[in-house]
């Protein structure tokens, strides 16, 4: 082929993969989903809206205790999100330097319901953000403006604060919220507006605010919290996140004698029952949660704490097993197993879904051992991309390419699906279609005794045409050494392949948290076999 032809055939082909992705990226969305970003795109004015001279009498809320906030504030304009920490000599609300999420958590005002904050210098940042009122820009985002008026409500509630310029500032943000709700994302971020909306309509006692906020929580309950209580986001550290607000809403809800609608009231109460459920099914014996999609440490209220939260509220605990979420938890006196045999969730918003399908972790008498790779950015840039790939967690890779194309940070073109195949109280075996435009199929058993683990894969398709490895991946702490043709980890525990494969041992980095990474060892295997085993099993001479 002449070399100008050649050019311009692989723009031709680059152009059509370009349109492909596009195309399987958006062929899920919802038709609310599109006309709202046309409509926000296009033709909302923002900013555009009027508040009466008038607004209601606010009015302090009643609540039992709730679970204090993560403190991120120590005093002197200095604030720490994200692990990372930020002295103002002048506070800017719309300061960029460390991202977006960091701004947006600077704009949460979290911070008012720490504990060691006292009301006064609450207070003065309260006033600091309103005197810069026409100034704010991320901190008018529909997402910040929720979580801000909970966390207003709660702090001016607990003072018994009233003062006109805040309250005003506080009924601006409810209105702005009402004419930006995120119709064009969906999932959590609208079901965060709701909540905001609730706590918003019972400190005014407006009778708009309220409904607009019961028709969102009754309709988006409904909807992303699955059977098993899961919401379907798929993200153990949202599920807590979201959690919490059910907690703190029908909290709001039973304490004060306004609105009390029965069946607002009981859908927040049964939704609690069922999440609880979830969690301590998906929680492990040392109290953490499996960081599997996006999920970090140090962000949403724990697993203790909320079953704690949820004691003086009289909400029992539902006892539901794990299903529709396609996670399955195995637990016995040595092992616990948590294998991922579900799908990219939800299909129309895929944000926080990892290319991870039949991933696993391992936690060995207590102590985490393989591990899930974590995140440690929301940005757009190539280490997002590498959380979010098949490779970073423990699966099969097939040419190194990822099972679902994960891109831009937050979105997901050509899906993997996955058929579970058969289960039991020991194991489960599934199957997924991820690189079926390779002419192969992965099926992946997890099984486990007193014993061992064993984890079998099953290659169906030409896997001698192509390169298929597998990964798994440690925990830092975890010293890993070469036994012959297997590996000893921690030296009490065997990793066996069987039949034999080439193996080795690299490094990775592990995500403690946002912006927080640390070197561990991930051990990389070639398959060249339909079916390889891997038997984890306690070392005849371990003590």
């Amino acid at each position: 082929m002449h070399p100008f032809l050649e050019i311009d055939y692989v723009m031709n082909e680059n152009r059509k993969n370009r349109l492909r992705l596009y195309f399987e990226t958006l062929c899920h969305l919802k038709p609310i989903q599109v006309g709202y970003q046309i409509y926000y795109r296009l033709c909302r004015k923002r900013g555009k809206f009027s508040v009466p001279e008038t607004i209601p009498a606010a009015r302090s809320v009643m609540m039992n205790r709730c679970i204090p906030t993560f403190s991120s504030y120590s005093g002197n304009n200095t604030f720490e999100f994200l692990n990372r920490a930020k002295t103002f000599k002048e506070i800017d609300w719309n300061f960029s330097d460390f991202g977006k999420l960091w701004v947006y958590n600077l704009n949460y005002f979290e911070f008012l319901n720490q504990e060691n904050i006292t009301k006064e210098e609450g207070l003065r940042l309260i006033n600091d953000f309103v005197s810069k009122s026409p100034t704010h820009v991320d901190g008018y985002d529909p997402y910040p403006i929720s979580l801000r008026i909970i966390n207003w409500v709660k702090f001016l509630s607990r003072y018994e604060i009233h003062d006109e310029t805040i309250n005003r500032q506080l009924y601006s943000d409810c209105i702005r919220l009402t004419k930006n709700l995120e119709y064009h994302l969906l999932a959590n971020h609208l079901l965060e507006n709701g909540f905001g909306l609730l706590f918003g309509a019972y400190y005014f006692r407006d009778d708009t605010l309220y409904g607009k906020a019961a028709k969102i929580i009754r309709k988006e309950l409904k909807e992303q919290i699955l059977k098993d209580g899961v919401h379907y986001e798929l993200s153990p550290m949202y599920h807590q996140i979201i959690l919490s607000r059910v907690l703190d809403s029908y909290n709001l809800v039973v304490s004060n004698a306004w609105e009390v609608e029965v069946s607002l009231w009981s859908i927040l109460d049964e939704t609690a029952q069922k999440m609880l459920s979830w969690l301590e099914n998906m929680t492990f014996d040392s109290g953490v949660i499996p960081m599997v999609n996006d999920a970090s440490p140090g962000i949403a209220p724990e697993t203790k704490q909320l079953l704690e939260y949820a004691r003086p509220l009289n909400i029992r605990k539902e006892k539901i097993p794990l299903r529709e979420s396609g996670y399955r938890m195995f637990k016995n006196d040595r092992f616990e197993l948590l294998c991922d045999v579900g799908q990219i969730s939800p299909s129309y918003q895929p944000g926080h879904s990892h290319a991870d399908n039949l991933n696993f972790i391992l936690h060995i008498e207590g102590i985490p051992c393989i591990v899930d790779t974590g995140v440690s950015t929301y940005e757009k840039n190539e280490r997002r991309q590498k959380e979010r790939s098949s490779e970073a967690h423990n699966v099969l890779v097939v040419n190194n390419e990822n099972s679902s194309q994960v891109w831009s940070g937050f979105r997901v073109g050509r899906r993997a699906r996955t058929t579970i195949l058969q289960e039991n109280i020991t194991g489960v075996t599934a199957r997924h279609d991820g690189y079926r435009h390779s002419g192969i199929l992965l099926q992946r058993g997890f099984g486990m005794t007193d014993t061992q683990v064993i984890i079998t894969d099953r290659i169906e398709g030409s896997y001698t045409d192509n390169d298929v490895r597998g990964y798994i991946h440690f925990h830092p702490d975890v010293a890993c050494v070469r036994e012959g043709d297997a590996w000893l980890i921690n030296g009490q525990y065997i990793v066996e392949f069987t039949p034999a494969v080439k193996t080795n041992i690299e490094s990775y980095q592990f995500a403690e948290g946002f912006n927080k990474l640390r070197e561990a060892k991930r051990l990389v295997y070639h398959v060249m076999e339909e079916t390889t085993s891997i038997r984890i099993y306690r070392a005849n001479n371990a003590t």
